[in-house]
């Protein structure tokens, strides 16, 4: 991992991002385009040609990596890495014209998220990280907040849109939390709630139900961005956990009693 220079393959993938961010953009398409590959899980051909291009492009990036890819690109290597991509995070809200989506790349080593890119096209905002070299926001350094308690947190989570055997730990949840934080907030994209506890827009991200490609990016950004990613039992695995609790490191543990409370009872 020490031979390669993960600046130099970041500022690559958000030269990428940002080509397949703008035919994403030109793409928009109405609802009757799309199919549903689950109970609620819509795709369009905009999902699938950008997963390719996003396949094609960093191919050529790093030769040896494999892939984890939300619309079926899976062929990991044997080499230890690979590339994790949602091609468009937030798909019904792009389909809406709801402007909170995104595209998101990351690149993990064994597993360890090491590099991850989110682009937001419609806000022209690039978030990005590499393990050691810290976190940006266009280029410029991004830090997570400094608030100390839960009650002065911003706080966003997700509803699963398609397993609701936890719907009563979700809702009683919320309703502990209610008043004890300054807001909650659901936008419907995990990659864009992780870059914003990133740049200290929200206090903390949590959510159950979570795939690979949702969070592998936004994992690394916030942690080079100093705060703090787990899953529900504090461990530090969280990409492939199906849950997890991001925070600004500060209200991390007051937040995840919470979530245990009523997760892991």
């Amino acid at each position: 991992m020490n031979n390669l220079d993960l600046r130099a393959i970041s500022a690559s993938v958000e030269a990428l991002s940002l080509a397949i961010g703008s035919y994403i953009s030109n793409e928009r398409v109405e609802a009757k385009a799309v199919q549903t590959k689950s109970f609620n899980n819509l795709v369009s051909h905009v999902d699938r040609e950008a997963e390719d291009r996003f396949v094609n492009g960093l191919k050529v990036i790093l030769p040896e990596a494999g892939f984890i890819g939300e619309e079926g690109h899976f062929d990991r290597s044997d080499s230890g890495w690979d590339w994790i991509i949602d091609p468009l995070d937030g798909t019904t809200n792009y389909l809406h014209g709801i402007p909170f989506w995104c595209t998101s790349v990351a690149l993990v080593y064994n597993n360890e998220p090491v590099l991850g890119v989110i682009y937001s096209p419609v806000t022209s905002e690039m978030f990005s990280a590499w393990k050691g070299g810290g976190a940006f926001l266009n280029g410029s350094v991004c830090k997570v907040s400094d608030v100390q308690f839960l009650n002065k947190s911003l706080i966003a989570t997700g509803f699963p849109y398609d397993d609701f055997g936890k719907q009563e730990a979700y809702m009683h949840l919320l309703k502990e939390l209610m008043p004890k934080c300054r807001g909650i907030r659901r936008i419907g994209s995990a990659a864009l709630d992780l870059a914003y506890v990133a740049c200290g827009r929200f206090e903390s991200f949590y959510e159950y139900g979570l795939n690979s490609w949702d969070v592998a990016a936004g994992v690394i950004i916030v942690r080079e961005a100093g705060g703090t990613v787990t899953n529900f039992k504090n461990m530090p695995e969280a990409v492939f956990s199906e849950e997890l609790c991001a925070t600004n490191a500060l209200v991390h543990q007051e937040l995840l009693e919470m979530i245990r409370i009523h997760f892991l009872r």
